[in-house]
C-alpha cells in the first residue's frame, strides 16, 4: 500500500524551475499514487469588468483558465511522466492558500507537495505569506520543497520533543517518526532523531544562589537523553542515529542536518493561528527558515482546519 496515494502538487506560476512538480514525479515514479496539479489564478482586470454580461465574464474567466491549463500540460510534456497518474486541476481564486487548502479537504488529499521561497526574518515574524497559512492550516502532510537536490547520501531528521510529559507532545512524535521512516522507505534513507531542549535560564541561576546550573543541565540532558532512547528503541532507531542537543530548536536542527547532509527533516506543527502565530510564528516556521533541504510538516491526528466546512 501506497504511503502516499493522493497528492495535491501546488505550481508556482512565477518560477521558471517547478521545484514542487520535479520532486512529486520522483515520488509518483518510487510508488503509485494520483498526482492532482494545481494552480490558482486570479486575474484582477477581472474587477474591472462588472459593465460585461454574466455571460462574457464567465468566458473571460475561462480563457484564462485554459491558457494555464495549457501551459501546466507544456510544462508536464517536459517531463517523463506519461506514464503517471495525473489531473490537471486549475481553480479561480484570489487567495491561493484558501483553495489549496479546500482542495486538500475536499478531494481526500493526504499529501501537498509544495516549493518555498526565501523570507527575510522579520517578515515569517509577523506576515503570514501562503506557505505558512498552509502549514497551519491544511489537516494533510506539507511537504515544502527547497532549492536543492537530494544528496545521494540519505539521511531524513525527525524532530522530536521526547522530554515533554505532555499527551500531544509525545502522540505527534509518535507520528513524526512514522512519517519519517515512511519516507525513508521509499528514498533509501537513514531516519537520525533530533530532540532539542532549553538550558539553565540566567535569571534563575542569578536570583537563587544555591542553584546549581550544571547539576540541573544535566539533569534534563539525561531526561531527554532517556526520553529519546526509549522513543528510537519503539522503532528499531539504533542509538548513534540519536541527538540530544542544549539549545533552541531553529539553531539544533539546522545543525544536524548540515552535520549530516540530511534530504528532509519531517516536523511537527500544531497549526497556531490568530494574534500569537502573527506575532511570535510557531517553532515549525522558526526553524524551516533556517534549512536548506525539504520539510515535511505532519499536524497532530486530532487536528482540525480552521476552514473545514461544518
Amino acid at each position: 500500500m501506497s504511503a502516499y496515494s493522493n497528492v495535491l502538487v501546488v505550481l508556482d506560476p512565477a518560477a521558471e524551475q517547478q521545484k514542487a512538480l520535479n520532486r512529486a514525479i520522483q515520488l509518483a515514479k518510487l510508488q503509485p499514487c494520483r498526482l492532482t496539479i494545481f494552480l490558482t489564478v486570479y486575474d484582477f482586470s477581472y474587477e474591472m469588468t462588472t459593465m460585461l454580461s454574466g455571460t462574457e465574464r464567465e468566458s473571460m474567466r475561462q480563457a484564462v483558465i485554459a491558457d494555464r491549463e495549457q501551459w501546466i500540460q507544456q510544462l508536464l510534456n517536459q517531463t517523463h511522466s506519461a506514464e503517471l497518474d495525473i489531473e490537471i486541476l486549475v481553480v479561480w481564486h484570489n487567495r491561493p492558500f484558501e483553495a489549496i487548502v479546500h482542495t486538500a479537504i475536499e478531494q481526500n488529499i493526504d499529501f501537498v507537495i509544495k516549493g518555498t521561497h526565501d523570507h527575510d526574518v522579520l517578515k515569517s515574524m509577523i506576515f503570514t505569506p501562503t506557505d505558512w497559512h498552509i502549514l497551519r492550516k491544511c489537516p494533510c502532510p506539507v511537504l515544502l520543497i527547497k532549492e536543492h537536490e537530494w544528496p545521494t547520501q540519505r539521511n531524513i531528521i525527525a524532530a522530536v520533543h521526547a522530554g515533554s510529559e505532555q499527551d500531544h507532545h509525545s502522540e505527534l512524535d509518535q507520528r513524526i517518526v512514522k512519517k519519517a521512516l515512511q519516507m525513508a522507505a521509499l528514498l533509501d534513507a537513514k531516519v537520525h532523531l533530533v530532540n532539542a531542549f532549553p538550558g539553565t535560564p540566567v535569571n534563575i541561576a542569578i536570583e537563587i544562589p544555591e542553584f546549581n546550573p550544571q547539576e540541573y543541565n544535566q539533569s534534563m540532558k539525561q531526561h531527554h537523553i532517556d526520553a529519546v532512547a526509549k522513543l528510537a528503541q519503539q522503532f528499531n532507531i539504533p542509538q548513534q542515529r540519536c541527538h540530544v542537543i542544549e539549545g533552541m530548536p531553529e539553531d539544533a536542527i539546522p545543525n544536524v542536518v548540515k552535520e549530516h547532509n540530511a534530504l528532509m527533516v519531517v516536523i511537527g506543527t500544531i497549526g497556531r493561528t490568530g494574534f500569537s502565530a502573527a506575532i511570535i510564528g510557531n517553532t515549525a516556521e522558526h526553524v524551516i527558515d533556517q534549512l536548506d533541504c525539504d520539510v515535511l510538516a505532519v499536524k497532530p491526528a486530532d487536528f482540525i482546519s480552521p476552514l473545514q466546512k461544518n
